[in-house]
């Protein structure tokens, strides 16, 4: 049994209950655009994406979770309402905890996963330089009408096709790569794969830092609430930013364009880049430490 699995912080009823309703109150703040457009059944090319492409509904972003080594004690009505929840398992005295032994028996691989990428991730200086381009990779000599999102392009198919030309590409996310036009394939200096995304994968990429939030949902029960809404608050930011620098016309939605194309998009760009790469490693290292925290120490040290 790990250290965490048999000692936890005991929070009282008022303290949890508590947490519990703020952390709500901030998730559904957060998703409230989203589940107004759903009903209305309209889309949000920049904003949707955070649900259509990463695998949590706004129910779930809301459930409070204390994270390992937090327990919670019953109140009036009894145990918390965690002790009908996965993973989470109930003492004799009514005090609710997760079950991390459980938790890792079943996930153990993907959790270590999580955490080294992690960790290596954040071990590498921020590449600037890439300034976007991926998103204009996508759409590379693509016929008009065959692009990924329903709004137009900034610069035209041939205005968009010659500033691929005229730039060379160099994304080592393979989430992104995988993405591109066959045509632009050959175009990029490097070849992200799934088998070299832990090697390749360093904090200047806007998606690798997106992607924290995807790697805060794997950790499950794991992350506490409000670490996991700190990697969705920069998600959201971060997409932002990666579709003001595409070569969609994105002011429909009220946003101004990051031209890369221009001296002073790039620099813009590279800007946003640096503060990113600083707080995506800030919850780079959060996340490590609630992963080596539960996980028994590898093979070798």
């Amino acid at each position: 049994m790990t250290a965490t699995a048999s000692a936890s912080t005991v929070l009282d009823a008022a303290t949890w209950t508590a947490r519990a309703a703020a952390h709500a109150e901030r998730a559904d703040a957060a998703t409230a655009g989203h589940r107004a457009r759903r009903s209305r059944h309209e889309k949000h090319v920049v904003e949707d994406f955070l649900f259509e492409y990463y695998p949590a509904s706004p129910a779930q972003l809301r459930r409070w979770h204390p994270g390992a080594g937090v327990a919670l004690a019953p109140g009036p009505d009894g145990p918390a309402p965690h002790a009908a929840w996965r993973w989470y398992r109930t003492d004799g005295d009514g005090t609710v905890r997760l079950d991390v032994d459980a938790f890792l028996a079943a996930r153990g691989d993907a959790v270590r996963f999580v955490v080294e990428l992690l960790a290596a991730t954040a071990s590498r200086p921020a590449a600037t330089g890439c300034f976007g381009l991926h998103e204009w990779a996508m759409v590379y000599r693509e016929p008009a009408g065959d692009h990924r999102h329903a709004l137009p392009l900034r610069l035209g198919e041939a205005g968009t096709d010659a500033v691929v030309e005229s730039h060379r590409i160099r994304c080592t996310h393979v989430d992104a790569f995988r993405f591109f036009t066959p045509e632009a394939v050959g175009r990029n200096t490097l070849t992200p794969t799934r088998a070299t995304q832990a090697a390749m994968e360093q904090p200047g990429c806007l998606h690798a830092n997106m992607d924290l939030y995807k790697w805060a949902l794997k950790l499950g029960p794991l992350v506490p609430g409000g670490l996991l809404l700190d990697c969705f608050d920069l998600a959201r930011e971060i997409r932002t930013t990666d579709m003001q620098a595409s070569p969609y016309d994105v002011t429909s939605y009220g946003l101004e364009p990051v031209a890369i194309e221009t001296a002073e998009g790039k620099a813009e760009y590279v800007r946003r880049q640096r503060d990113t790469a600083a707080r995506s490693n800030a919850l780079r290292s959060r996340l490590v430490a609630v992963g080596d925290a539960v996980l028994p120490p590898a093979a070798g040290g």
